[in-house]
């Protein structure tokens, strides 16, 4: 899974007359990017291991596949000067019962937000951030939510994102 990882990852090209530093909308032909992405971004984050991660890829093109046909997940891709994507971020449309504050039913939930290590500290996060956010006003989603690493709790925080309440627990029953 490595070597592939690494093959897609740095043979992600996109043709075309994007200009330096274009961002564009990821298409079902991303697939493969959008899932290496996630994995790297799990592997910077050190959580599970080879074998948790291998399942999770799988458990996760399954998913996704779904969603991007239907078009309940939505990409963006940060492109550098010679087309390469260098960075990528995902937004689900989830579903929930509206609340007090929010009457609507449609969430947008951030997720799989990296950036290729050669190209970190360069703004391409909050680049992507901030067109996924105009993206859900435009849509009229009024909540967004995601669960930050670590490294991008600052980024977040500064765009307006706040801690909230909400509390977990992982039920699991033997294999």
């Amino acid at each position: 899974m490595a070597s592939d990882l690494q093959s897609t990852l740095s043979g992600a090209k996109r043709s075309g007359t994007q200009s330096k530093g274009a961002i564009r909308v990821a298409t079902p032909d991303d697939l493969a990017t959008i899932c290496a992405q996630r994995r790297a971004m799990f592997d910077d984050m050190r959580v599970g291991t080879p074998s948790e991660l291998d399942a999770g890829d799988v458990a996760f093109k399954s998913w996704v596949v779904n969603r991007i046909a239907t078009g309940e997940y939505r990409g963006w891709f940060a492109l550098n000067a010679r087309d390469e994507i260098i960075a990528g971020a995902g937004l689900w449309i989830a579903t929930m019962p509206p609340g007090p504050r929010d009457h609507t039913e449609r969430r947008g939930y951030v997720m799989n937000v990296y950036t290729h290590p050669d190209y970190r500290q360069r703004g391409l996060a909050r680049r992507l951030m901030n067109v996924i956010m105009e993206w859900c006003r435009a849509n009229q989603i009024r909540t967004m939510m995601l669960h930050a690493s670590d490294k991008g709790r600052a980024l977040y925080e500064s765009l307006g994102f706040k801690q909230t309440n909400e509390m977990r627990i992982k039920l699991r029953g033997d294999a």
